[in-house]
């Protein structure tokens, strides 16, 4: 479709379709700050630019390109194909693509949609301050851009931003550690380690800092001890998500710290997300314990493998972020933008990008455990029976 449009800079259309939403971010640091702060307030940064207004689309049906990080980590597969398969029904033409966890992969197919005519970007970035120069074309081309569930860093292409309320991820976390141990009411030590993902996505900084908005509490007062002293966001970062890696860490600090079930005591390991959950899980395993001794492990996604680790004892809980009901949300502002409607939102204030405050369309987390994964997962339709007990 030939473009005939300009992007103005305008304030942006808001449509405030769930209330207000718990901060994450309020700071020009992307770090967000403590839980309740934030509310409804402009942005602090006066020379941030406006973002852009989505322009709207006439013509043939609207090309949308759709970048996916990788395959190889179920979590993106069901977001590319929810995402293809709800695109392709509301009648847009879908270019969907996989960047086997490599940055200059995702850049080039990026770099390819554009010139192959995309008139919408849909991204989830592998890295994100990566993508800065691919797009700058975009920008120019007056692209819109969505940043799919992974905030794109430093610069101002971005025009709109979909995830889940990601520091609420983190604080369901640490609630579920706190109660499981009963920490207000005992005087411990407990014994827990920590892992979250990747340093270049920027969803760390709302993971983890959401979980030890719960925990440091504990921390501080010794309720709880990390018998490796490891606590802060960088040292406990596994990169790529890997489970490989998550694993490989988890098994230094079981032979470091005597973590087995006739040495060091370990009651918790938080684990921002499934893949590093499986990764620790493994090493635990492997140490000997067992679901009558195995420590509180968390997780996010509900990759089938995790749920099957719950059934099993082996992983205590999984943060459930419906793919489904993102990828809807998504489709719903690509098809505002193609019609030339106000885009849904519903925050302003918390998702700095390092330039701006991104429009954001926020959906929410559900905690899964042993009690209720059945009817979230099975009766809700997200996986069958056998799927998930093979």
């Amino acid at each position: 479709m030939k473009k005939i449009f300009k992007i103005l800079l305008p304030t942006v259309l808001v449509l405030l379709t769930f209330g207000t939403f718990t901060a994450c971010s309020g700071n020009d640091d992307p770090t967000p700050p403590p839980a309740g702060a934030g509310q409804e307030q402009a942005p602090t940064q006066p020379d941030a630019p406006t973002p852009p207004d989505a322009p709207p689309v006439t013509g043939d049906a609207l090309r949308v390109g759709v970048s996916m990080p990788t395959m190889d980590l179920q979590r993106w597969n069901q977001d590319g194909e929810n995402l293809q398969r709800m695109l392709s029904e509301r009648g847009f033409v879908v270019d969907l693509q996989f960047a086997a966890n490599d940055v200059p992969t995702q850049v080039a197919q990026i770099e390819n949609m554009i010139g192959a005519g995309a008139e919408v970007l849909v991204i989830a970035a592998i890295d994100g301050d990566s993508l800065t120069e691919v797009l700058a074309q975009a920008y120019e081309q007056n692209i819109p851009v969505i940043a799919y569930d992974r905030l794109i860093m430093n610069t101002p292409a971005v025009t709109y931003y979909a995830t889940f309320d990601n520091f609420l991820v983190g604080q369901m976390q640490g609630e579920f550690i706190r109660d499981a141990l009963d920490l207000p009411n005992q005087d411990g030590p407990f014994y827990i380690e920590f892992f979250t993902g990747d340093p270049g996505d920027n969803n760390i900084f709302f993971f983890f800092p959401g979980a030890m908005s719960i925990l440091q509490p504990f921390l501080d007062d010794g309720t709880l001890v990390s018998p490796s002293g490891q606590t802060d966001i960088m040292t406990v970062a596994t990169p790529g998500w890997s489970s490989e890696n998550a694993q490989n860490r988890m098994e230094n600090l079981i032979a470091l710290n005597n973590l087995t079930p006739g040495g060091h005591a370990l009651h918790a390991v938080m684990c921002s997300n499934d893949s590093t959950a499986q990764g620790v899980t493994n090493a635990l395993i492997n140490a000997g314990f067992t679901a009558d001794n195995f420590p509180i492990v968390t997780g996010q996604d509900c990759d089938i493998i995790s749920v099957r680790n719950m059934i099993a004892g082996t992983q205590a809980m999984s943060v459930f972020k419906d793919t489904r009901v993102l990828a809807s949300n998504v489709v719903d502002m690509v098809a505002a933008i193609a019609d030339g409607r106000a885009v849904p939102i519903n925050n302003t204030t918390d998702y700095n990008n390092g330039v701006f405050y991104v429009p954001t369309y926020l959906s929410d987390p559900i905690v899964a455990t042993l009690e209720n994964y059945r009817e979230l997962l099975i009766d809700g339709g997200y996986y069958t029976e056998a799927e998930l007990y093979g």
